[in-house]
């Protein structure tokens, strides 16, 4: 083997081993140096947030109020492609503010429910995993994985459709997101790609 060819095969291995090195580190955020310091309790009910995110959009309740108060009073929920977006110039679906959040979680600005099956996400059932909390300046931020299940209208398909990207705030009525953001590609997705035009059984 030449001197030119053994260093190309080195550096092809550097590479394969640092990839994934590399694209962890751009996953996992790190706490700067000035975070403030999260107690047990505070982790504990930022994931009972998070849980209770995942149950209540499974399911409209109380108009869909019960899930808009999860955030803060200008809390946003939208969508984007990749982690790390940084203006809604990059996202979708952009929804803010209570009665809004309210609408996007089933409900039908009277305090009621609109019919289930009229919803985006009828017959599925979310389970959130992979909780990742790092403490910011002004609250913590946060990341997930996403799991569906329920994918096409089969009630044991399951697919992942990425995760979700948060930032959480510390209320006088305990902690809330302040922002979240769905991060999912929708197009090679079975749910709203492959089975979004066809009939679903």
């Amino acid at each position: 083997m030449s001197d030119a060819t053994r260093l190309r095969s080195t550096l092809c291995l550097i590479a394969l081993v640092c990839a994934p090195y590399t694209l962890a580190q751009e996953l996992v955020p790190k706490a700067p140096p000035d975070a403030i310091k999260l107690t047990a309790q505070d982790y504990a009910e930022i994931e009972q947030l998070a849980v209770r995110y995942a149950w209540l959009l499974d399911r409209c309740v109380n108009g869909g109020y019960d899930y808009a108060d999860l955030y803060v009073a200008e809390g946003q929920f939208s969508v984007a492609e990749s982690f790390g977006t940084t203006s809604d110039e990059q996202r979708r679906f952009v929804t803010r503010g209570r009665e809004a959040l309210a609408r996007a979680a089933g409900g039908d600005g009277k305090g009621e429910c609109v019919d289930p099956k009229t919803t985006l996400g009828y017959g599925l059932t979310h389970i959130v995993t992979n909780h990742l909390i790092v403490a910011t300046k002004d609250g913590a931020v946060g990341r997930h994985r996403l799991l569906t299940v329920g994918v096409c209208g089969y009630p044991h398909l399951m697919e992942l459709q990425g995760g979700y990207e948060d930032e959480y705030v510390k209320t006088s009525d305990g902690w809330k997101f302040k922002s979240r953001i769905h991060v999912f590609k929708s197009a090679p997705s079975l749910q709203f790609g492959v089975c979004a035009n066809r009939e679903q059984p």
